[in-house]
């Protein structure tokens, strides 16, 4: 089962229901005034870091920010390129 990770903003009752109705299973932490308190994987929400990282770092290359490549096989190669070198500095 497919899973959809999210911070608390995405926290409300219609949203989890859509997200359940497409097959997938919520992963976002209860608001602090969240009267029904639903349980989430503690464990798949501390991956989210991991991948708002991930792209914090590719933004940092101006040219995958601003998207300069108009055909999306050059932008998926500079994505590739700058995620090697991100790689490759850390």
């Amino acid at each position: 089962m497919s899973a959809l990770l999210g911070d608390k903003g995405y926290d409300g009752d219609d949203f989890r229901n859509e997200i359940i109705r497409r097959g997938a299973k919520p992963v976002i932490p209860n608001k602090s005034n969240r009267v029904v308190v639903h349980p989430f994987n503690k464990r798949a929400y501390k991956g989210r870091n991991v991948i708002e990282r991930c792209f914090c770092r590719l933004k940092d290359f101006r040219r995958i920010a601003t998207r300069y490549d108009k055909l999306a096989r050059n932008f998926l190669a500079a994505v590739h390129l700058a995620a090697l070198v991100a790689y490759w500095l850390n």
